[in-house]
């Protein structure tokens, strides 16, 4: 084994946060759950980025709808490969479209198990 697989994120602890379409929330979770990341928050939000503007007229007036309706997937990792989870979020949320969303990946500082004060990786 090298030593990339025995200590995945180089010992460490990263957030993968993903924000894409709600409706690609199912094949998501599916894929995080193949590659052993079942654990996740899922938040609600909106926003806007390279996905056109939609425009629309209700009871006579001109409206734009910029900020689209997304999902915020946060999945902390250490025991698996934050390179696994992005590319399992990646493929299943992908339509090929703008607006698929966009996936970051930052380091934790800290983890603290707030059940029995575990801290660091044991914590997650």
């Amino acid at each position: 084994m090298s030593d990339e697989e025995e200590t995945p994120n180089d010992g460490g602890i990263k957030l993968v946060m993903a924000i894409v379409r709600p409706d690609r929330l199912s094949k998501i979770k599916g894929a995080l759950a193949e590659v052993g990341a079942p654990s996740l928050t899922v938040t609600q939000v909106s926003g806007r980025g390279s996905q056109p503007a939609k425009k629309g007229q209700w009871r006579g007036e001109s409206y734009t709808v910029d900020l689209h309706q997304k999902v915020k997937i946060e999945c902390i990792v250490a025991d698996i490969p934050a390179d696994d989870v992005v590319e399992a979020i990646r493929e299943a949320a992908n339509t090929g479209e703008p607006g698929d969303g966009k996936i970051f990946v930052i380091d934790v500082e800290k983890a603290v198990q707030v059940r029995t004060g575990k801290e660091g990786t044991p914590a997650v």
